[in-house]
């Protein structure tokens, strides 16, 4: 079985890694995917497992298209049924860069009205969409002329562990979090700070690799599971093995936030994972904010607005190069930000820059390497 796996710009290297130490097959590094070959044990075992995963998609149907009637008779000649039963519910995701359609959402609305057709015309009734909770997810992909359309085996986007507090967003993806401390290139053994922690987004993604927690140990709910394929024992062996390989270890992860009310949503969301004891989040200014080791790693994504509590966010960057130097000799310091102007007050030298994106925000993860006297830009 042909998988694609989507994921964030920047992270395709290491999704893939983690593809091939699940076990899958012939992997591709695509740009902010990564293709592969697995059976359905190995397809529950990304969903449960993959860190960087955003989707798990099962292409099912390839063809061209140019026009709304060329994508609409393509449609109508794939069988539809294999995947959808008449009492199911389902929705189609679409991603389309194309100069022959400029609007996406008429190509799914197009797609849509073929399936809808197809089941009308066999059966004489015509299965329902919802938008929200569909039982049956298609994913509608196009590059120019080039369309493939992909079930989704995942439903809700993987970020979701089930850790977010529910109201409160946070503006740093889960997935992209996890990737931060991957690329940073931490591990359990080493001490690790975000004095600016918000509702402790990477410090939570640490502690569950830290101690080998699946990402998706708390959710039941995938769209795999309404497929006429589902196989309940795969499954609960896939998830069984996962919780076994769990290992309660000490950590050295703490974090900080100015703000109170994203300190209480961090700390919420620890004790839903029994994480309380594991991570140790306090409100505390970025500027009082002192490690405990003589080494160690912050990995941070500085706040901007009302978090800061100024006006000024450039300030606030020549506050934090100020701070790092004084209070962190010894440490690594890696900083997202998507303020590429206030990056420039950062006052200290990178030795490794990287470009990411938070969703469509374009980001720099930068590594500051301190030391007495660490160099300025």
């Amino acid at each position: 079985m042909k998988i694609h796996i989507k994921t964030f710009f920047g992270l395709e290297e290491l999704l893939a890694e983690e593809v091939k130490s699940l076990g899958g097959q012939n992997v591709q590094v695509h740009k902010r995917s990564v293709a592969c070959e697995g059976d359905l044990e190995f397809l529950y075992k990304a969903n449960y497992n993959l860190r960087l995963a955003l989707k798990v998609l099962v292409p099912v149907y390839s063809f061209q298209a140019r026009n709304e009637q060329q994508l609409y008779d393509q449609v109508m000649k794939h069988d539809w049924s294999k995947y959808l039963k008449m009492e199911q519910t389902f929705a189609i995701d679409n991603t389309v860069f194309s100069e022959f359609f400029r609007h996406s959402k008429y190509a799914a609305l197009k797609t849509k009205d073929a399936i809808v057709d197809q089941f009308r015309n066999k059966f004489g009734r015509r299965p329902s969409v919802d938008i929200k909770n569909p039982d049956i997810q298609f994913d509608l992909y196009a590059f120019k002329d080039q369309f493939t359309i992909s079930l989704d085996s995942s439903g809700d986007t993987l970020n979701r562990r089930g850790y977010r507090e529910p109201g409160h967003e946070a503006p740093l993806n889960e997935v992209l979090g996890a990737g931060l401390l991957k690329l940073a290139g931490w591990n359990k053994n080493i001490p690790l700070i975000d004095p600016m922690c918000g509702t402790g987004t990477i410090l939570i993604e640490a502690a569950m690799m830290g101690q080998n927690i699946p990402p998706q140990i708390n959710r039941s709910d995938f769209g795999f599971k309404n497929w006429s394929n589902y196989q309940p024992t795969v499954w609960n062996r896939v998830v069984a093995e996962g919780r076994a390989g769990v290992r309660k270890t000490q950590l050295d992860i703490s974090g900080g936030d100015i703000d109170g009310n994203t300190v209480l949503a961090a700390n919420k969301s620890l004790r839903k994972f029994r994480l309380k004891d594991v991570v140790n989040i306090q409100r505390i200014a970025f500027e009082d904010h002192r490690p405990k080791t003589p080494k160690g790693m912050i990995v941070c994504n500085p706040p901007y607005g009302e978090r800061i509590g100024r006006t000024n966010t450039n300030e606030f960057y020549k506050t934090i190069s100020d701070v790092l130097k004084n209070n962190f000799d010894g440490f690594d310091a890696w900083i997202l930000s998507s303020n590429m102007e206030a990056f420039k007050h950062l006052k200290l030298r990178a030795s490794k820059k990287l470009v990411l994106f938070n969703g469509s925000l374009e980001c720099k993860f930068q590594k500051y390497e301190m030391y007495k006297g660490s160099r300025e830009n």
